[in-house]
């Protein structure tokens, strides 16, 4: 054997004696292992932004990144932590994909992230600002700081377009009355070459109630997520608080994740509330008749909504033969508060049985209406009585009549 075939025999063996008792640096890559439980410290805990510092256009307003902490121990651990300093003209928070967080739960050996978001007032001009996440455990072995800063340019960003996401809507304004739900339908198209969670959010007037739910489904969510180049239609309820004035509200809704932005403005233009009061005068809902002569009654139509109700009309539902006419035959306008005065005239029919009837008047105004139901009663006609005091008198004359002549025999 040769002296190089000698020296390539005894490395070989070195190489493996040091392998085996772990030492030298193949030796320490495997003791160090972190897989190997067995290695590890008995509590470890690291709390670290995902981009220590970031940089944004002076017309973006929000910031959004992972905070992660790596439990590199062999205990579970739990965290508490919050925001501990948020430069004036920012909001600031640590939340999960649903909610606003004040801490979270790391088993023994893995990885878990809240997201730092921070929203900044429109009128903030460019600066530096920083930002302190503060983290502990509750037994204060682990106490932990980081710094965030956020730059805002002077500049504006030079891409306007959808980044990693694109939000359409074919119907970006909904009209309606003001207590009334409003449900846009929004496609969330993921441009991204990876599957994401993307967050929801939406801005809209103070005290309106505003949701996110999967399209033909009941339930509220918060996060979507969707598969590289994949797309989910979103719909976003919007219910405007009681009492809310007409007008045009804008609702804006921000879809995110990570970097990843994209908006769509979206508009509810409320026409008020549809309400009528309808009744009469004395509060009576009853009258007199008699065969074939009007029988008249005086009936209010009240606008009590907050919009104003245009082409009331007046249906009737009567007994046949019967005629019900009403003065004015419909009314254009009624503004909110307005009350009118309409006359009702009741005909039954010449040939009506004398008898209690049921005569249904429906006023009919723009996306409401009010039934009123009457009760007619039809009398005998006056004349039938003068016939019928005409007839008992000729009898009485015929018997008087009878008997005289009776008497003279």
């Amino acid at each position: 054997m040769t002296r190089k075939g000698k020296l390539l025999i005894h490395a070989l063996i070195w190489i493996g004696v040091v392998t085996f008792m772990g030492i030298g640096p193949l030796g320490t890559a495997w003791a160090a292992n972190p897989s190997d439980g067995n290695h590890r410290p008995d509590r470890m805990l690291v709390m670290a932004p995902e981009y220590p510092g970031v940089e944004i256009a002076r017309d973006q307003d929000s910031v959004s990144m992972n905070i992660l902490f790596h439990n590199q121990g062999r205990t579970d651990e739990t965290v508490q932590a919050w925001v501990a300093k948020a430069p004036k003209g920012w909001t600031a928070r640590l939340k999960s994909y649903r909610y606003t967080v004040m801490g979270i739960h790391v088993p023994e050996g893995e990885d878990k992230t809240l997201t730092f978001e921070a929203i900044r007032d429109k009128d903030l001009g460019p600066g530096t600002y920083t930002f302190e996440i503060h983290a502990k455990t509750p037994d204060k072995r682990f106490q932990m700081a980081q710094t965030i800063e956020i730059k805002v340019s002077d500049e504006e960003k030079s891409d306007k377009g959808p980044h990693g996401i694109e939000l359409t809507t074919s119907y970006p304004v909904l009209r309606g009355p003001s207590d009334g739900k409003f449900e846009f339908s929004l496609e969330v198209d993921c441009k991204l070459d990876k599957d994401a969670l993307f967050e929801l959010f939406a801005k809209g007037p103070e005290e309106w109630d505003i949701n996110f739910k999967p399209a033909y489904e009941d339930k509220y969510i918060s996060s979507l997520r969707l598969k590289a180049g994949g797309t989910k239609t979103v719909a976003v309820v919007v219910n405007p608080p009681p009492g809310t004035e007409p007008g045009n509200y804008p609702v804006t809704v921000q879809v995110t994740s990570g970097d990843a932005k994209a908006e769509a403005n979206l508009e509810v233009n409320l026409t008020g509330t549809y309400a009528l009061e309808v009744g009469t005068p004395d509060g009576l809902l009853s009258l007199n008749a008699r065969q074939g002569r009007p029988a008249n009654m005086s009936v209010y139509v009240k606008n009590t909504g907050s919009a104003d109700n245009n082409g009331i009309q007046f249906l009737s539902f009567k007994p046949e033969n019967w005629k019900v006419e009403f003065t004015p035959e419909k009314l254009d306008t009624i503004k909110p508060g307005e009350l009118k005065q309409v006359e009702v005239s009741i005909t039954p029919y010449a040939e009506a049985l004398v008898g209690d009837y049921s005569v249904n008047v429906n006023v009919k105004g723009e996306k409401v209406s009010k039934p009123l139901e009457f009760r007619v009663t039809v009398n005998a006609s006056s004349s039938w009585g003068w016939i019928g005091i005409g007839i008992i008198l000729l009898v009485v004359i015929g018997l008087v009549g009878l008997f005289r002549w009776v008497g003279r025999r």
